[in-house]
């Protein structure tokens, strides 16, 4: 602790020695001219010079000026720069409103944020996405989805055909961090992974950190995806929504008083199951299949220094076949964030967040119906604070506590015939904490840096009996009670960040970042796709904290005026204590969970390369990974390394745009990445009449290569000064090729000796269109 104290002083210290050189500060929000959205991450530069600052994930900024005269820039991608003369004699506030980017056919230029802000930002294996970016991108059932966009990106994998799980530079798709509004999202798919949860009309904004985790994310090995709610229009009334072939969604927002506050409520849902009902089969006519979400959200400016934000998200999944079983499950989260500034130069942000994640599993067939429940729930207070020392020199420090609730899954009879008591795993609670400080500097016009700490804590709380297995052995041996309010085994894990950029010139620059992540909370599942029954766990005195370390270089490189931007990173990650299972594990109210477990390592390396031209009547970019993915554990494979199922050789993904007049835009993906590693039968042999089949070395062989394209075309339909619409026609899979989902092994029915391997797939050719529209 002392160490942290004494950092945390040194810090202070360089600020202050800047702190010299200041005079008069200018402060304020940028904001959206049409609807008062703030906006975040936007640039205010000083003309001429190389002075300039960013607005943090609030739309607030603060630069400090000598007294005088100064023009100012204020600039923001997909935004028109506005330029402000201001003569400034003493500390003043000054909120912008930026006008959208109007765009011609010949030249769709995005000139909102520094045409080389890729080269001179300190910031590198970051994507950066906007609902309006990608919104003409095709998808499967042409439900825009920013999660799929995401897999379009170098270093980012889909976990499985048409599925929005993600895996991120080989970790396993529970290392993701996502969150909503700083709320965690524990299962981000609907319908089996098919679509996610986030309906892009409710998203303002979102980030994704593949490395270089700024220290105040923690909790997750891979990645952290930050996802923004819009906050609503503040000016006027409106509605937007689109009707597709599954789905449709409806968006209203408005002022709760004009330039003071607003709201936004969005809400979206399936109908298959309507089609169900047009079935002549009893069995599907009166089956369910569909998914419902909303998303909510309040905000009002108290004065000049204080905002207060509500928002709230709720959906669930249900699939039930009539009179044979039933399965529904569902995130709901809740934030109450309150923004203060101390000073022009001292901005608080200070949260209470509420996430709860259920799924519910009904057999209502046979003689003992019964239902399963499981799920984990939490309630995080957060507190983060932004000090701006000078333009040079930032500080950011905060803290968060966490109370996890578990529920592994209780069994309950529902009826008929019982003749067997409810099964209860006992249900686990833990307390989490994370403490840091992070400091950003420029040394000068070429060299910035970005360095903290994070201090992470883990405890066990009780009521709890804590069992003891030798190894190898599926019942405990000795077990010991911890009472109620205990706390135990507490961990404690030290997670330094660093970052840093050089400036080559202009055009060009090379960066690196180090980070190591702690992840206090593991995900059991037999599915690559997140399966709703999964199991959350937490770290026991028997499962350790997973940890990772993670290095990367990147060269960033601009072209033809920046038309074009390139970068080329490469990374190593070493990873501790990872979790698999013996094989034949069963998980599902298993109380001795921790006995189905093997502890191992892992690692993963990779080379990412992507080539975007940023605007034009035709735009797009290249993404394509190298990359390896291995596990070590000595249950496994004879304590030989072996393709975790994420390894992937190479993953490339081909995207682009073109704009054919003011009316047609035309789009088109490719991607293309080496099949999963899996574990298949080599061979069998008889004992008496039954067959055993013999096994490969664990994911010692590979699905087939997966590739498709993708096309879409939007028309825009003809707007008004209170109406707009347009049509958006998508084709999935367009050459049909049938990819494998899985392969399973049967005996030939002409042959009993011979096996043959049976491939299964989703999806051929699947067109879809939606009509959008916006008042």
């Amino acid at each position: 602790m002392n160490s942290l104290k004494t950092f945390i002083t040194l810090l202070f210290s360089l600020g202050t020695l800047s702190l010299s050189a200041q005079n008069f500060s200018l402060s304020g929000y940028l904001r959206d001219s049409a609807t008062g959205e703030e906006l975040p991450f936007a640039n205010v530069v000083v003309k001429g010079t190389t002075i300039g600052v960013n607005t943090n994930a609030y739309g607030f900024y603060t630069i400090s000026l000598p007294a005088g005269d100064h023009v100012l820039l204020f600039q923001f991608l997909g935004y028109q720069t506005l330029e402000k003369k201001i003569s400034l004699q003493k500390n003043e506030r000054l909120s912008v409103e930026l006008p959208l980017e109007t765009k011609t056919l010949e030249e769709v230029v995005i000139s909102g944020e520094a045409a080389n802000a890729n080269v001179v930002k300190n910031e590198m294996s970051v994507v950066s996405l906007s609902p309006k970016s990608i919104e003409t991108i095709p998808v499967l059932f042409g439900e825009k989805d920013i999660l799929k966009t995401l897999q379009l990106m170098p270093g980012v994998s889909s976990t499985g055909e048409g599925n929005t799980g993600f895996y991120v530079r080989g970790g396993s798709s529970d290392q993701n961090l996502i969150i909503l509004d700083e709320a965690p999202v524990y299962n981000a798919s609907h319908l089996l992974g098919f679509f996610s949860v986030f309906n892009s009309d409710a998203v303002k904004s979102l980030k994704l950190y593949k490395s270089g985790i700024p220290a105040e994310y923690g909790g997750r090995l891979s990645s952290v995806l930050d996802v923004k709610m819009n906050n609503g229009n503040d000016r006027k009334f409106g509605a937007e929504g689109g009707i597709g072939l599954i789905s449709s969604r409806l968006t209203l927002e408005g002022p709760l008083k004009k330039n003071r506050g607003s709201f936004i409520v969005s809400g979206r849902r399936t109908y298959a199951d309507l089609f169900l009902k047009l079935s002549s089969d009893p069995a599907l006519k009166d089956s369910k299949l569909y998914f419902y979400d909303l998303n909510a959200k309040l905000n009002y400016r108290i004065g000049e220094r204080d905002r207060l934000y509500l928002s709230g998200y709720f959906g669930r999944d249900v699939f039930e076949s009539s009179g044979i079983f039933g399965l529904d499950w569902g995130n709901g989260t809740g934030t109450l964030r309150w923004n203060h500034l101390f000073s022009d130069r001292f901005f608080s942000n200070t949260s209470i967040i509420f996430s709860d994640y259920t799924y519910n599993i009904g057999l209502t067939s046979g003689s003992t119906p019964f239902d399963i429940t499981a799920g984990i729930q939490d309630w995080n207070f957060k507190q983060d604070f932004n000090l701006a020392l000078s333009n040079n020199n930032q500080l950011k420090f905060g803290f968060n506590i966490i109370r996890h609730d578990f529920t592994p899954g209780t069994l309950t009879p529902t009826g008929g015939n019982i003749n067997f008591n409810a099964i209860i795993v006992p249900g686990r609670v833990a307390v989490e904490t994370g403490t840091y400080v992070s400091y950003e500097q420029k040394l000068g016009e070429r060299l910035q840096l970005t360095y903290g700490l994070r201090m992470s804590t883990f405890s066990n709380v009780g009521e709890m009996t804590e069992y003891q297995f030798e190894s190898g052995q599926e019942v405990p041996f000795d077990s010991v009670t911890y009472g109620s309010g205990t706390f135990y085994n507490t961990q404690v894990g030290w997670e330094p960040r660093f970052n840093a950029n050089f400036v080559i010139n202009k055009k060009s620059s090379l960066k690196v970042s180090y980070n190591r992540t702690y992840q206090y909370l593991h995900l059991l599942s037999n599915s690559s796709a997140g399966s709703p029954t999964d199991v959350w766990i937490p770290t026991t005195p028997i499962v350790k904290p997973e940890i990772a370390d993670q290095v990367a270089l990147g060269y960033f490189r601009n072209f033809n005026d920046n038309k074009y931007e390139s970068s080329i990173e490469v990374y190593y990650k070493n990873l501790d204590n990872q979790i698999d299972y013996k094989n034949g594990a069963e998980i599902l109210l298993n109380p001795y969970l921790e006995s189905q477990l093997v502890f191992g390592k892992g690692y993963a390396y990779g080379m990412e390369f992507f080539l975007k031209k940023r605007y034009g009547r035709f735009n797009g970019w290249v993404g394509y990974t190298l990359s390896t993915t291995r596990r070590v554990f000595e249950e496994i494979n004879n304590g030989e390394p072996f393709s975790a199922r994420q390894d992937r050789r190479h993953d490339i993904s081909l995207v682009g745009m073109y704009k054919v007049n003011d009316r047609w835009e035309l789009s088109a993906t490719w991607v293309y990445n080496t099949g999963d590693a899996v574990t298949f039968p080599t061979g069998q042999y008889k004992v008496e009449d039954r067959r055993i089949s013999v096994y490969s070395e664990r994911n010692g062989y590979r699905m087939p290569s997966y590739h498709r394209m993708d096309f879409g075309a939007t028309l825009q339909g003809k707007k008004t000064k209170k109406f707009e619409s347009s049509w958006n026609f998508s084709v999935y899979n367009m050459y049909g090729r049938y990819n494998a989902f899985f392969i399973r092994f049967e005996e030939n029915e002409d042959n009993p000796e011979q096996v043959d391997a049976i491939q299964t797939s989703l999806f051929s050719f699947v067109p879809a269109i939606t009509y959008n529209f916006k008042f």
